[in-house]
Order: C-alpha cells, then sequence, then structure tokens
C-alpha cells in the first residue's frame, strides 16, 4: 500500500471511529458484570513476521499506522477491543513463526476462517512470571506428554487447538527453558475446567491437561524457544495497548471539555472551576506528550532501532494516562458517568484492565528499571 492510500485509509478510519464515538452503543448493556537490554534479535524476527503478514494478504501497514488505527477505535465503544476484531482474525506472530507443513496446518485455516485458536501461557502461580511455570512437556520418544493447568484463557471455549506454552527444563525457567506447542482440543486430556467472567465483560477458561500426548511435529521451533516466540508478540501488543489508551484518553478529554462548557452550577460553568481547568490543561498535555512518546516508537520499530525499554515506557504512561482520563470524566459527569447508557463507565473499565494485562505496570517499571541501570552502567 503506498504512503498516499496509507493516509487516506487512517483519515477516512479516523472519520469513521469519530462517527461512532458519537452514537450510543448497547456494548455495554450486553457485557457480563462486573534479556539483555540490547538484544535485537527479537527486533528481527518480528520485522520479518511483518513482512509475511503482507505476503499472506495483508496490507502491509506499518506499525505506525496500526497504532494510529488502534488509537482512533478505542475512541469508541461500538466496536470491539478484543475478540477477532473487524479486520478478520487475529495471527499472534508464533503462528507466522510455524514451519510450511504446521503453517498448511494451522495457520492457513485460520486466516480462512476455517480454525479459531487460543494462546495458552497464564497459569494460577505464573502469570507475570512465566518461570514459575508449572505446566511441563516430557518428550517421549516421538511424543511429548503434557500435565498442568492453565488459566484466563480467552477464547479456549470454540478454540480448535491452542498455543500452549509449556515447561520442558523446569529448571532453566524462562531462560531457555520454555517451549510452545500447537495442542488440539479434541485431543484426549485436554477439558475445559472454568470459566470466569471479567469486569470488561470477557469470559476466560481455565484449561486442563492430563496426560495430553502431542507429536514433536507440533513443537513450535526449538525446545528452549518458547518464551523468545511469546516475547515477540508482547512487544507489538505493548504498542496497541497504549494506542488504544491514547484513545481513550483523546474521547474523555474531549468529553470533559464540550460537557463542563455546558454544565452550569451554582450559577457558573463547570469549565470556570479551577480544578477542572487543572484537570483538563494536564490531561491535554499528557495526552500530546503520550502520543509523541508512542508515535516515535512505532517508528523505531518500523526503521529497525526500537529496543525494549521503548514498549516498556508507552506501556505505563499511556494506559494509565488512558485509565486517568476515563476516571476523571466519570468524575466531571457525577451520576451521568456511571450510566450504562453512556460509554464512560465502559471506557473506565476497559482501561483499567489494560494497566493489567500484557503485562502489570507494576512490572513494566521494575523491568524499565533494569534496562535503565544497563544503559549507565
Amino acid at each position: 500500500m503506498s504512503f498516499a492510500n496509507r493516509r487516506s485509509f487512517i483519515t477516512i478510519l479516523s472519520s469513521v471511529a469519530g462517527s461512532l464515538a458519537l452514537r450510543p452503543s448497547r456494548v455495554a448493556a450486553q457485557s457480563a458484570a462486573p534479556s539483555g537490554a540490547f538484544d535485537m534479535t527479537w527486533l528481527d524476527q518480528m520485522r520479518g513476521q511483518h513482512k509475511q503478514l503482507y505476503d499472506l494478504g495483508g496490507q502491509d501497514l506499518s506499525l505506525l499506522a496500526l497504532a494510529v488505527i488502534n488509537e482512533q477505535l478505542a475512541r469508541t465503544i461500538a466496536l470491539p477491543p478484543r475478540g477477532p476484531g473487524i479486520f478478520g482474525p487475529e495471527v499472534r506472530s508464533i503462528l507466522l513463526s510455524l514451519n510450511p507443513e504446521q503453517k498448511d496446518r494451522y495457520l492457513h485455516p485460520v486466516l480462512r476462517g476455517e480454525k479459531a485458536t487460543a494462546f495458552a501461557q497464564t497459569e494460577p502461580d505464573a502469570g507475570s512470571d512465566p518461570g514459575g511455570m508449572r505446566t511441563t512437556a516430557v518428550r517421549q520418544g516421538d511424543r511429548y506428554v503434557i500435565n498442568g493447568t492453565k488459566r484466563f484463557i480467552s477464547h479456549a471455549k470454540g478454540a480448535d487447538f491452542l498455543q500452549l506454552v509449556a515447561a520442558t527444563d523446569p529448571k532453566k525457567g524462562s531462560r531457555g527453558g520454555l517451549t510452545v506447542f500447537l495442542v488440539d482440543m479434541d485431543t484426549p486430556g485436554v477439558s475445559i475446567a472454568g470459566r470466569t467472567v471479567h469486569m470488561m465483560g470477557d469470559v476466560t477458561y481455565e484449561v486442563m491437561l492430563e496426560n495430553v500426548e502431542v507429536p514433536v511435529e507440533n513443537r513450535i521451533g526449538n525446545e528452549g524457544d518458547g518464551m523468545k516466540a511469546a516475547q515477540t508478540w508482547i512487544n507489538t501488543n505493548r504498542v496497541n495497548q497504549a494506542a488504544r489508551g491514547l484513545g481513550v484518553a483523546a474521547r474523555c478529554l474531549e468529553m470533559i471539555a464540550s460537557y463542563a462548557q455546558q454544565r452550569v452550577t451554582f450559577g457558573r460553568p463547570l469549565a470556570s472551576r479551577q480544578a477542572v481547568q487543572v484537570a483538563v490543561a494536564d490531561l491535554y498535555t499528557r495526552l500530546q506528550a503520550g502520543q509523541l512518546l508512542t508515535y516515535r516508537t512505532a517508528c523505531k520499530f518500523d526503521n529497525g532501532t526500537l529496543q525494549r525499554h521503548d514498549t516498556f515506557m508507552i506501556k505505563v504512561f499511556c494506559t494509565e494516562l488512558g485509565f486517568e482520563a476515563a476516571d476523571r470524566c466519570m468524575q466531571f459527569h457525577g451520576g451521568l458517568g456511571t450510566a450504562m447508557e453512556m460509554p464512560i463507565e465502559r471506557m473506565w473499565r476497559e482501561s483499567r484492565s489494560f494497566m493489567i494485562t500484557g503485562g502489570p505496570v507494576e512490572i513494566m517499571r521494575a523491568s524499565l528499571a533494569r534496562e535503565i541501570f544497563a544503559l549507565y552502567q
């Protein structure tokens, strides 16, 4: 896609997202209740996989273009922030690393809409610490026998296969001890043991694996490459989450500014109150800073100069900004801000969840600090 076409596409999308943002949605009402600092290998892998998406029929959009798209989509609750999405099935970078035979059996059917998949990494005792993973895969001849439990697995029900991370060498943990497997859901020993409804309306599942036999040819890459394969998707997802935080912040700032000029209390508009003025000024300033930081990170990815700490920064800054903007927007709207007919409460719930999913902001700060110390050694 040429630059001019990309620009036109983004302009049209921005207009559509803006139109949808003004439209009340029933989505909320229908929802259920409430490493080394300079190791660039992972970046080379992601860039190669980005090219693969184009070869498979994608639009060849840069990460910057995708960030702008996700930012605009987040301005409305009329479109799903999670799930298959409006642009087709989600293809994580793990599937792009499959060998030709595996692609024929798993990737291509997903792209054609013939198969659905789920990513299974989180466990009851291993969320942000994958090194503590207890699901094991023991090789026995030409097969692996997998035992363990996965928790909070989105789309497990209805999936045809799992992209499952298991420990092949528990002593090594996340430093060469994890491996990814393609596990068909109809394999004996695989079962869904429970479900959890989250405040965003999402439903996740607990998956049990009891003596599940998986052929060696269903292993993705070499033993011990699991964390590397998972991390490639996690980093690009942080750009997506940052962009969504920006979209929520922009929409909430717009709503605050508009409402504050219309709402009159004690004979004066809210916009004349210093507390509101300070909040609006701070949110606007931070929104501009967050956009520049996120766009710079996406550009660095596109030109091959990205470092991991770039994604740590935008994950923290922009997801916290999105939630703070939604929280301020709810507060300034008073009781109206909590109404299900308004988009505010939905954006509040969604933006709060992004501070946890894909890596809690506390973990991001700790990881960022390690990278910073390495820079100044």
